[in-house]
């Protein structure tokens, strides 16, 4: 393809909004993609002069510009849902991508921004930031260690709720096993507790037990809900789970979605001393505690030791 048909931005390069379209077309080609198998094949199809094709950003890991945006139209398409992510690194074009396609939609930023799926995505950061605003003093000149923190704030909320999708899109079985690692990540378990995902074919309602201790004398049960976003648990799911730690003679329980609760279990919920923990605030504690995510990288911001100086 021309690159000078797109729509170009700075450097004279498409757009990555531009390569989302060349991006499903390559994606319907196989089964399935790696991402960086699918940004090299989009940037070589442009015909781009081979300068254009080999520039770089000015940083020290000169990273190529054309490929950077190409995996830029990979993530928000793969958000939007017109990709899917099919294991660690690939991705494969769904339906709906398919569908776009042959009907000869446009397929550019503002129809990419308007999926459902896109529009889910941005509620759910839009709700991590309501969440985890803070009263802070407004100064004229923020410094340079606020910009900072925010930065990284608004990063790690884009992949909480990348990483919540993943969790959707999971099976039932790996959810189970995921809560159960996360509380034992936070400290449930104990030095020398334990903790097991039930059988499935006679859970009785539970879906995971953490015994706090080597003997078993405090044990906290779980209910693990995949649901989607739309789909909030209600008041009749914790009736069900209150009634499953009664028949254990439990005094405590954890329930955890993927989605949210309604007013009536929030409420239900406090009745039966039953801890919920909906979908943000689950991928909030996968981050926090390191669960399904590892360190992209980190930064040491140093002040001058004024004791150091001091007489």
């Amino acid at each position: 393809m021309d690159y000078r048909v797109l729509k170009r931005g700075k450097h004279g390069l498409p757009t990555w909004d531009a390569l989302a379209p060349l991006v499903l077309k390559i994606a319907k080609q196989r089964l399935e993609w790696h991402g960086r198998e699918l940004k090299i094949k989009t940037a070589d199809s442009l015909e781009l002069p081979e300068k254009l094709r080999k520039l770089t950003y000015d940083d020290s890991n000169h990273r190529s510009i054309i490929e950077d945006r190409a995996g830029w139209a990979v993530g928000e398409l793969n958000t939007a849902g017109l990709l899917k992510r099919t294991r660690r690194g690939y991705y494969k074009i769904t339906e709906l991508g398919e569908k776009l396609l042959r009907e000869g939609t446009a397929i550019n930023r503002e129809a990419i921004h308007k999926q459902p799926l896109y529009q889910q995505h941005e509620r759910e950061l839009e709700e991590r930031k309501l969440r985890s605003a803070e009263i802070v003093s407004v100064d004229a000149e923020p410094t340079a260690v606020s910009k900072l923190t925010q930065q990284a704030a608004a990063y790690n909320a884009e992949v909480a709720t990348s990483l919540l999708r993943q969790i959707r899109e999971s099976e039932p079985e790996f959810f189970e096993n995921l809560v159960v690692t996360l509380l034992g990540a936070m400290g449930y378990r104990g030095p020398n507790g334990s903790a097991w995902v039930t059988q499935r074919t006679n859970d009785g309602g539970i879906d995971g037990v953490i015994n706090q201790d080597a003997l078993g004398t405090s044990t906290v049960y779980v209910q693990a809900k995949k649901y989607g976003e739309g789909n909030k648990v209600q008041r009749p799911a914790i009736d069900s789970f209150y009634g499953a730690l009664s028949r254990n003679h439990a005094d405590r329980g954890v329930f955890i979605t993927t989605s949210s609760f309604s007013t009536k279990a929030i409420d239900t919920a406090r009745g039966f001393s039953i801890v919920l923990v909906d979908g943000i605030q689950l991928t909030e504690l996968m981050l926090q505690y390191h669960v399904g995510v590892q360190v992209k990288q980190s930064f040491e911001i140093f002040e001058i030791d004024k004791d150091f100086f001091e007489d």
